[in-house]
């Protein structure tokens, strides 16, 4: 009788801050081991199966692939329909581990950053723990955890709330209640925007809150000409920054 395979691991592999930005050499952002095991790896679940190629494609150029850019099996994320409040059934993330439960190694990537951290991910991270598949994260950048390093806000108490509202009305009165949260807590809020909309969430941050408030603004990171500072509003508001449309952002708050 054949015995059942060993099961395979789930490979958190981080992914470059540059998307949307001139690309910045991988060994700059990730570290030799990590571009090594992400190019001994055939199958991968992946955000947006394209920048995942785009991705293997600048591994390869540093580290033989395991397999031809074409032979490997990249599997999109599961998604809920456009507007649909469901769920993506459980038995879809299981299918997307096969590879794990038939004993290969699988790699999950995102389109930037730290997978399943302010990423897609996190349900089939979920789902191989309840399979009993080992997970294991890799070493790279994470946006949220660089910008609020280089903020000198709180790093002891903090919290990622995403995206806020688009209408002004709604978006203003949850930034009120971020900054009613962050000086009863002291903690620090940690919000993100699409780079089009960077410039919006300013003005909507620096005409809600108050004064004194701190506002921390990390801007490209890792990139040529990246940035981080911190003011107070009243700061902010006499010299506001120039947003660029493209380069991704990081808002960070703390209420005194």
């Amino acid at each position: 009788m054949t015995a059942p395979p060993s099961t395979g691991r789930l490979l958190l592999v981080p992914n470059t801050l540059d998307l949307g930005a001139d690309e910045v050499d991988l060994r700059e952002v990730l570290p030799e081991g990590v571009i090594r095991q992400a190019a001994a790896l055939t199958y991968w679940a992946a955000e947006d199966a394209r920048s995942t190629r785009a991705f293997l494609k600048r591994v390869g150029a540093l580290v033989p692939l395991a397999a031809p850019l074409q032979a490997l099996h990249i599997t999109e994320l599961p998604r809920p329909r456009k507007g649909s409040r469901e769920t993506v059934p459980a038995a879809e993330w299981r299918t997307l581990l096969q590879p794990a439960l038939a004993g290969h190694d699988l790699g999950l990537l995102s389109e930037a950053g730290l997978p399943a951290v302010a990423d897609p991910g996190a349900a089939l991270v979920q789902a191989a723990h309840e399979a009993g598949v080992p997970v294991l994260p890799l070493a790279g950048a994470s946006s949220l955890l660089l910008a609020l390093a280089a903020s000198g806000l709180n790093g002891q108490s903090f919290a990622f709330v995403g995206y806020l509202p688009q209408d002004a009305g709604p978006r203003a009165t949850r930034i009120k209640e971020l900054e009613a949260l962050s000086r009863r807590q002291q903690q620090t809020q940690l919000m993100i925007e699409t780079p089009y909309r960077n410039a919006a969430l300013l003005a909507a941050l620096l005409a809600a809150l108050q004064p004194g408030t701190r506002v921390s603004i990390a801007c490209g990171l890792t990139l040529a000409g990246g940035w981080c500072r911190t003011e107070t509003v009243a700061r902010w508001r006499q010299q506001p920054p120039q947003m660029p449309e493209r380069w991704p952002a990081v808002f960070a708050l703390l209420a005194g």
